[in-house]
């Protein structure tokens, strides 16, 4: 298939169904190979759509077997079948039933997507357009109905079958072998949100008592053997349940909550009504198995499928191009959920680092697109960090710019009014105009407009008039299809620092909100501050509080003193980081810059010895974070164009191994001294503790290779947790040698029956900035633990390699032709999982010449590859797509 060849789908051509299904009535046998589906539709002309127009279900990739309206056959030439589509051509204009008869193998199906099987279990996803791959159905989201479905299966293969819902009955089929179980949803919901579960699985269960008085059961199933490892999730569940009734009045509503972990899984996880399915990396915790990192993950991914069961489930998406209303809103409350159970400040750094490390690079790139699309050809490709994180933030300069009470009231009119509907932007929008009496249209530009607003900022302080005038402009470089950008709403929060702290604000500026905010709405604006006793450092954009980049000519000197003075934990985290950027964007650009590099080293290490010892101890996350540099992508990114990867990770390694050298006796002293050997608990505090003695091992390897390699494999040896022996491994890629593969070796050994484990073990090698990574990787694809047909190996290995920023991007393009010939395998098996992996080309045009030329040869390779699914394709053209 060539992407031109795809037709594209616009947000302005929407219009309704001509036909709605009111009641589904679905009846699967599972079978290994020959699963049977009838599914009985009640049908009805829709009052908005066409009248007379013919019936048209989707289909993909199915055989249909029967075919009945009203309960009889139909006549040959009164429909037509292809693989793709059914067609009534003259369907009664009255309510009707239509019964259909398919048959699927799911242990055939590499896609992942509809019926197939996982280690056994059987299994869907259906999310975006995944139901037409079992029955023919009016497959898209605003064809909201009533299940029931009826699952048969083999007793032995499948004792548990679940389905959306609550079960309303359960039986044995007489004279076999074989068992049922009904189950029947209230709610009226989009295929996309149908599922099913069918194999032999343990499970942990516990009664939840809702705020209004309600018994829900909740069960969190997975393979057999593994249910110690998910009492984690159940009690992440609990939590969020509780934290939905007391911050959004939200009671669950239905009678059971089941959560499956399954090995084999294209995406983290999946809000069926009901019935969540996730990867099981995002259930399965032991200290054993699983890092602080992925104990906050499933804490954050059980929120965010518990959470759409409002915003996404009972309110849904009128089309796809509504995504972001269930993904953003849901990212944003999952977020605060988070923010609420651990670190708020740590929470919103480690927040806007996989923003900038994702987002703004996509905004950065050829897929640059609008938080809602305007058009599209394949919206699997659309589950993108702009849907979802940019989403969130959007919702969060929302809740800023009306205020906590405000956002609240909007939150509560919005579920009353839309729920059991299919809903869009402006319905959203609606209910916030309406509970703050503002004017949000010039706001929504935020769902139209793609790219990274730039504030330009500067100021000047008046002694003799003690005031302080700030001037704020705002600018956005064009993207993909849009040129001219129209100014956004931009909430500005700020605060001036003197020498012993915030001063006071006074202003009378009509910009000025209130509390230290202030609104970018147009090009550019000044405001005026008076009765400031001293020249300030402006603190701008405290909290992050608006998706951006921030111009801000500050001398080395005023940062830090921002970051010993700040009140605001995220500028003062911020500051440091600056610091360090700009250093190493001149060092990278350059591949010189040493003598100005080594002089930042020598300030942050001045600045860092005493934050470490006054105000680490109090807070351990916070401080982990302060002492992590930004990322080799990060100064790619800023650099933006002519980018060098060697140069950049030079510099990068000069900066970190000069810090590491010379706080050297007091990164020591703080791995020592947080080196105390208690029972693991996943707790913020005790995690916060963990990562600020891993990342002063990291910093120790760095800066001394043979006292790190001694601390890591020390620390490997004594580890009770994965936590740490993960760190130990970490640091010890850093230092090239016998050891470094020794203790590689060892790790496999020790994890060798968990394959969860050995992504991570996967991954640390393919991270590994060394000329002989992609030979390693290679080798690695033979190894038994490694498997072309599993999701979660594919993202370790393969995509490891892909975000390894010099190896992949090596010299010679052999790394761009490595990740190209596995996107083209993959593409026949696994359409989805390929062309993510084929995003890990989106920063190709920022590149030197010598690596852009490469680069773009290989994508074209993929582009003119034929066959080609349109996943792919349509990532490979919009990658090579003529910037305008």
């Amino acid at each position: 298939m060539r992407a031109e060849d795809t037709p594209l789908i616009r947000l302005e051509d929407y219009r309704p169904s001509d036909w709605l299904i009111d009641t589904v009535d679905l009846d699967i046998s599972l079978h290994p190979t020959k699963t049977r589906v009838r599914s009985l539709l009640g049908l009805r002309p829709n009052p908005a759509g066409r009248p007379g127009a013919p019936l048209v279900l989707d289909g993909d990739e199915l055989s249909l077997s029967a075919l009945r309206l009203d309960g009889l056959l139909i006549e040959d030439g009164a429909y037509s079948a292809t693989s793709q589509k059914l067609t009534l051509h003259a369907p009664p204009r009255r309510r009707f039933t239509l019964m259909i008869e398919t048959e699927v193998d799911p242990s055939a199906n590499t896609k992942l997507m509809g019926l197939y099987r996982s280690s056994r279990v059987y299994c869907t996803q259906c999310e975006a357009d995944g139901f037409r791959r079992i029955s023919y159905f009016l497959d898209r989201p605003d064809v909201m109905s009533v299940y029931t479905v009826r699952l048969e299966a083999a007793k032995l293969e499948a004792p548990v079958l679940l389905s959306n819902g609550n079960r309303v009955a359960a039986g044995e089929v007489p004279g076999e072998d074989r068992h049922f179980a009904v189950w029947h949803d209230p709610h009226p919901k989009p295929a996309y949100l149908f599922a099913l579960v069918g194999g032999a699985l343990d499970h942990v269960r516990q009664n939840y008592v809702t705020a209004d008085g309600s018994t829900v059961e909740l069960a969190v199933y997975v393979e057999p053997g593994k249910a110690d490892r998910a009492g984690w999730a159940m009690d992440c569940l609990v939590r969020c349940m509780r934290w939905d009734e007391r911050v959004y009045g939200r009671n669950y509503d239905l009678d059971v909550f089941n959560v499956v972990a399954v090995s084999d899984f294209n995406m983290g996880a999946m809000e069926n009504k009901g019935l969540n399915i996730f990867n099981d990396k995002y259930v399965l915790a032991d200290p054993q198995a699983a890092t602080d990192g992925d104990y906050a993950s499933i804490e954050a991914i059980i929120a965010h499928e518990y959470f759409h069961n409002w915003t996404g489930n009972r309110i849904t998406c009128r089309d796809w191009f509504q995504l972001c209303l269930k993904e953003g809103l849901t990212v944003f409350r999952d977020q605060e959920f988070s923010s609420d159970e651990r670190s708020r400040p740590v929470k919103r750094i480690s927040d806007v680092r996989t923003l900038r490390a994702t987002q703004f690079s996509e905004d950065a790139g050829p897929l640059a697109h609008p938080v809602r699309p305007r058009a599209y050809k394949e919206i699997n490709n659309f589950y993108t960090p702009t849907v979802y994180e940019k989403g969130a933030e959007v919702i969060r300069m929302l809740k800023i710019l009306i205020g906590e009470d405000t956002f609240r009231a909007g939150m509560d009119l919005f579920f009353a009014r839309c729920d059991g509907t299919a809903a869009t932007i402006e319905d959203f929008l609606a209910c916030f105009a309406e509970t703050s009496g503002m004017d949000l249209s010039q706001f929504a530009r935020w769902y139209d407009q793609a790219g990274t607003p730039t504030i330009i900022a500067s100021g000047r302080y008046d002694a003799d008039a003690r005031s302080y005038t700030l001037d704020l402009a705002q600018s956005t470089a064009p993207t993909p299809g849009q040129r001219d950008k129209q100014p956004f709403v931009l909430p500005v929060a700020l605060g001036l620092v003197g020498q012993a702290g915030d001063l006071p604000l006074k202003t009378s500026s009509t910009a000025y909100a209130s509390d230290g905010l202030v609104v970018l709405d147009q090009p550019s604006l000044s405001i005026t501050f008076s009765d400031v006793a001293e020249p300030p450092i402006p603190s701008l954009l405290r909290g992050f509080s608006a998706p951006v980049k921030l111009e801000l000519d500050l001398a080395d000197a005023e940062l830090l003193r921002l970051f010993s003075a700040d009140s605001d934990s995220f500028n003062r985290w911020q500051a440091l980081q600056t610091v360090a950027t700009r250093a190493l964007v001149g060092a990278g650009r350059f591949a010189a810059g040493c003598n100005a590099l080594l002089a930042t080293a020598g300030e942050l290490s001045h600045a860092l010895r005493g934050f470490l010892r006054d105000q680490a101890p109090a807070d351990p996350a916070f401080a982990a974070q302060v002492l992590r540099l930004p990322g080799q992508a990060d100064i790619a990114r800023e650099i933006g164009r002519d980018v060098d990867p060697t140069a950049i990770h030079a510099a990068h390694r000069a900066l970190s191994a000069e810090i590491g050298s010379s706080l050297g006796p007091d990164l020591l002293a703080l791995h020592e001294a947080l080196n105390a050997q208690t029972a693991y608990r996943p707790d913020a505090t005790s995690a916060g503790r963990r990562a600020l003695r891993n990342e002063a091992l990291g910093l120790i390897a760095l800066g001394s290779p043979e006292e790190g390699a001694r601390l890591a494999q020390a620390q490997f040896a004594a580890g009770d947790n994965l936590t740490d022996r993960l760190a130990a491994l970490a640091a010890m890629t850093l230092v090239p040698g016998d050891a470094r593969e020794e203790l590689i070796a060892r790790f496999a050994r020790t994890y060798a029956t968990e394959p969860l484990v050995l992504d991570k073990w996967l991954m640390a090698q393919a991270l590994i900035a060394e000329p002989g990574t992609l030979e390693r990787v290679r080798r690695l694809m033979q190894h038994p633990a490694f498997s072309l047909s599993n999701p979660n190996r594919i993202r370790a290995l393969i995509g490891g390699f892909a975000a390894n920023l010099t190896q992949f991007n090596r010299p010679d393009g052999e790394g761009y032709a490595f990740v190209a010939e596995i996107v083209v395998a993959l593409d026949r098996t696994n359409p989805q999982v390929a062309s993510r992996l084929l995003g890990s080309f989106k920063s190709w045009r920022m590149l030197e010449p010598g690596r852009k030329a490469l680069a773009e040869a290989r994508l074209a390779m993929v582009a003119q590859t034929p066959n080609l699914s349109r996943d792919v394709a349509d990532i490979a053209e919009r990658a090579l797509a003529r910037q305008g």
